[in-house]
């Protein structure tokens, strides 16, 4: 039994108890899930795990009330109790699709619904997109350092066997090409890749002779697929690179075979030996001989090997990647924005937690240019309906001012932009209403997205920032909250 609807913290059915008795359960309530500050310095994150955050939704109120007295036992509990065994998401919830590209304080996930149902979402949907957007944001910076494949095979360092499983899917949706992880790929009708360890080869005999035998059985067992020969197990110059050419060239496989084949590197100097290995390979004919180098590679080292002239043709990259391990926990919080129509903030001593209030919209603003094509100029999140809002849905001209500086201003006029709504509806009165994607689609999706930015602001150090606003409705309803606020403490006694 694991229904991850269920992995909440308790305060979450302590506050519904509250909720329950005192009448309000059933208020109508709007949570935002959004992050403050993307990491490593980054302009942006990439969306993933909102297919999970459905399927953990359908799961609320599908367990028999003995479970809930495990942890709320008592007399005193037992009508809430009965309630929580039944108790389904009835609400409406807007999602941004998987591989989008999201800023900060933007509405990831926007949740209407009765209070009580709402607030028990909040842990287990923010462990499903921390975790998910921690690694897709990761791999998107670890593809966007060079131009060549990058193989995605972490499951060994992941935080378990989800972790593992997911992380691989947030991986090749945010841009690698291969994942190692068998589960991720017979999940998601994508495949999988891999072939031998160093226990391979070691396994044959712990000789140069037998490094060459464990290179000439794996072809032999391997015809028709790839085939790549891990070849630093002893010496990579000395023999690995030449029992790989001769096991190659023992079995006929040259630049003709259609499998497609190579060495890989796991140790050492991997720009010096990557250079010393392709011109052996060259000088030996196997030109399409590719070499493929793993080894705790991430974003930084491999912008390192390509600036030393590095022949590599393909990265694997593990714990970088599945651990997002420079930056491994990710900064999505889950804030109540709206209760029975009156929009409400979280305000707090520190400026970076005070959030946008009310129920919110945001809208891409995309222009086409002549030299470039369709490029993305803006985001404006507003509050839903408000004036901006309606401008924009009717393709008139408007304004969106910095919401930290009002005399930056941009103005799009009409006829010369075109919009889309970020946040799609993905459940409506509590049924599952998503469009469905396939991994591979997810994937176009996030390529296309990320090309509609400009190179700067793709660039991974000190990258221009795109620009995201407020609508002035929504600027406004936040500075009179806190006026007002600011006021009430002022005079409080």
């Amino acid at each position: 039994m694991l229904n991850y609807a269920y992995c909440s913290d308790k305060y979450q059915y302590t506050m519904g108890k509250s909720f329950f008795d005192s009448g309000m359960k059933d208020q109508t309530a709007v949570f935002n899930l959004f992050y403050r500050k993307a990491p490593e310095n980054n302009n942006w994150a990439v969306v993933s795990g909102t297919d999970e955050v459905i399927e953990m939704v359908a799961n609320l109120g599908n367990m028999d009330p003995v479970f809930f007295e495990k942890f709320l036992p008592g007399e005193e509990y037992a009508e809430y109790r009965g309630y929580l065994s039944s108790m389904k998401f009835t609400g409406t919830i807007y999602a941004m699709r998987e591989g989008e590209i999201a800023f900060p304080n933007q509405p990831i996930i926007i949740i209407e619904g009765p209070l009580i149902e709402a607030q028990v979402l909040e842990t287990p949907m923010l462990c499903i997109m921390n975790h998910q957007m921690a690694v897709a944001t990761k791999a998107s910076r670890v593809c966007r350092a060079t131009n060549r494949p990058v193989s995605e095979f972490g499951s060994r360092r992941a935080h378990g066997p989800w972790a593992a499983t997911f992380g691989a899917k947030a991986a090749l949706i945010a841009g690698c090409q291969t994942t190692s992880n068998i589960l991720t790929g017979v999940m998601n009708d994508y495949g999988s890749s891999g072939t031998m360890a160093h226990s391979y080869v070691t396994a044959f005999g712990c000789s140069v002779a037998g490094e060459y035998k464990a290179f000439d059985t794996y072809i032999k067992t391997h015809k028709g697929e790839p085939l790549i020969l891990l070849i630093d197990t002893y010496d990579t110059l000395k023999c690995g690179v030449r029992n790989a050419v001769k096991a190659f060239k023992d079995n006929g496989i040259d630049d003709s075979y259609k499998g497609g084949y190579g060495v890989r590197l796991d140790s050492g100097d991997l720009a010096y030996l990557s250079i010393e290995c392709r011109n052996y390979l060259d000088e030996n004919g196997l030109k399409e001989c590719k070499i493929f180098a793993t080894n705790s590679l991430d974003e930084y080292l491999i912008t390192d090997l390509e600036r030393q002239g590095a022949c590599i043709d393909s990265y694997g990259v593990g714990d970088a990647i599945a651990t997002s391990k420079a930056a491994p926990c990710f900064g999505n919080v889950y804030k109540l924005v709206q209760i029975d129509g009156e929009a409400v903030l979280k305000r707090s001593e520190d400026k970076i937690k005070l959030i946008n209030p009310g129920y919110q919209i945001t809208y891409r603003i995309m222009i086409d240019d002549p030299s470039k094509g369709e490029i993305f100029k803006a985001d404006v999140t507003c509050l839903r309906g408000d004036e901006l809002s309606k401008l924009i849905e009717a393709g008139k001209t408007f304004t969106i001012c910095d919401e930290y500086d009002r005399y930056k201003t941009k103005t799009f006029e009409e006829g010369n932009y075109k919009y889309y709504v970020m946040q799609k509806k993905v459940i409506e009165n509590g049924v599952n209403c998503a469009k469905k994607y396939t991994l591979v689609e997810k994937k176009a999706y996030y390529n296309s997205t990320l090309m509609h930015f400009s190179p700067s602001e793709r660039r991974l150090i000190n990258p221009h920032y795109y620009k995201v606003d407020i609508s002035d409705d929504l600027y406004n309803l936040k500075m009179g909250i806190i006026t007002r606020l600011t006021q009430e403490i002022k005079n409080f006694k």
